[in-house]
């Protein structure tokens, strides 16, 4: 059965219906008016946005000279009347932008509401880590997404929730992790069951046996680390028996992990779209595997390489513009990553469609000519390559203009046969032009923050 969440009471002898406290009637509000705005047509959508980016643009323009040099030189000034119309003249925004502008970038003052301001720092997954603002307006912002996707996940934010991605050394570290009252600041709006955590360096094995001991309803994850524990209990027949869903972030979801989590414990995956320093730009669609775009929270665009948008069908570089933090406005956006805009949703919402997110420029393939292409490892030819040897995982680097490393764990050495079916599956994939080399693991490396990308190109 699902619950309806309860609202978290605040106030003495209140028990229902409840108020919360401040806070939490705050995201409550956005909540209410995004159950709204959900459904309204993409037009509507979009005029409500460009309202909101002309009053961005005028904390801008008064408040940081940076930008309102570039809303000058983009033919723009308050009162933004032609807004929609110039939208596309304003300069991208880069990481390197961000590096080298500093507090150049941040707002002198901010308005009336907004409240205080919190540092953020990147991991640097492209080589550029930054240090940028957000306000607490942003961050209720922030607290509203989150439970939309609860809400549209159809969670009983009573349930016992697991979390395994942090990666610091020592922090929820095996065998006990751990242990939270509630869902993190979910609780401000709605009661919630408890929280555990797990440092995601712990082995699949050791995940498993918390997992097991933990008995969660809902699990949140990088994509890759689930697809490693889903094989270890799929082998062991290993199940936890109260786990309902699982949730994935801050990595592309492989094709194959779906299935195989359907396989190992009988569950979905949900995903999502985010960044830490602009928070979520697209959620799935809770009837879908496509994602929809925050259209409440951020404007989106994918562009192809003439800068102009892409049509449904199309693959272009994401620009994002953050509505609400006036603290330090990302303007037009690079966040560094691609995806294939998708046609308008069956769902009957109006918030853009991404059909898919396909990662980083930096691990697109180069083509010995000097193009550049994505890998697109599809569903249909990563199960090609699983059927071909005990591969658990794997990933592909490009170490020349000529040649990439195929990394694999493998339950056992592979045959000569199973090698040469390999090897003509790496050369149909990536190009018969390539020399492969094959090199076989106990566990793939992770980047700092406990990712792991499935191909990384070393070229440049």
């Amino acid at each position: 059965m699902i619950y309806p969440p309860v609202p978290h009471a605040e106030i003495d002898g209140n028990v229902w219906p409840a108020l919360p406290g401040e806070k939490g009637q705050i995201v409550l509000s956005l909540l209410y008016q995004m159950d709204q705005s959900q459904w309204w047509s993409a037009e509507d959508i979009r005029t409500h946005q460009f309202s909101q980016l002309s009053a961005l643009l005028s904390q801008a323009w008064h408040q940081v000279p940076f930008h309102r040099a570039r809303l000058e030189q983009a033919g723009l000034a308050p009162p933004f009347d032609q807004l929609e119309q110039r939208w596309a003249a304003i300069p991208i925004l880069t990481r390197s932008d961000i590096q080298e502008q500093g507090k150049a970038l941040y707002s002198a003052h901010l308005p009336r509401g907004h409240g205080a301001v919190y540092d953020i720092h990147t991991s640097g997954s492209t080589g550029q880590p930054i240090r940028a603002l957000r306000s607490q307006l942003a961050l209720w912002f922030w607290s509203a997404f989150t439970l939309r996707e609860h809400l549209w996940h159809r969670r009983d934010l009573r349930g016992k929730l697991a979390v395994i991605r942090d990666s610091t050394p020592g922090v929820s570290a095996y065998p006990k992790g751990s242990r939270y009252k509630y869902w993190g600041s979910s609780r401000q709006t709605f009661d919630t069951g408890p929280c555990v955590s797990l440092n995601i360096n712990a082995s699949a094995a050791e995940q498993a046996d918390w997992l097991v001991r933990e008995n969660p309803d809902y699990l949140l994850t990088h994509p890759t680390n689930i697809l490693r524990v889903a094989h270890h209990c799929l082998e062991n027949k290993i199940k936890i028996p109260n786990l309902k869903q699982i949730n994935t972030l801050s990595e592309i979801l492989r094709p194959e992990t779906r299935d195989l989590c359907r396989d190992a414990w009988g569950v979905e995956i949900t995903d999502n779209y985010s960044s830490r320093e602009i928070g979520y730009m697209a959620l799935q669609c809770p009837e879908h595997a496509h994602y929809h775009i925050q259209s409440e929270g951020v404007f989106l665009e994918v562009v192809d390489s003439q800068g102009k948008p892409c049509k449904p069908g199309e693959i272009g570089r994401i620009l994002v513009t953050h509505l609400h933090n006036f603290a330090m406005p990302f303007i037009r956006y690079d966040v560094g990553d691609f995806a294939e805009v998708g046609e308008a949703c069956p769902c009957g919402r109006g918030l853009p469609v991404l059909k898919q997110i396909l990662g980083r420029e930096q691990n697109m393939l180069s083509k010995p000519d000097g193009e550049k292409v994505w890998t697109l490892l599809s569903e249909g030819a990563i199960r090609k390559l699983l059927k071909l040897a005990p591969i658990r995982e794997y990933q592909f680097v490009q170490k020349t203009q000529a040649q990439i490393e195929a990394r694999f764990v493998v339950d056992r050495a592979l045959s000569a046969s199973e090698t040469s079916q390999v090897r003509t599956w790496l050369a149909e994939k990536f190009g018969p032009e390539f020399e492969f080399t094959l090199t076989y693991l106990k566990e793939l490396p992770r980047s700092k923050s406990g990712k792991l990308q499935d191909f990384i190109s070393e070229v440049g």
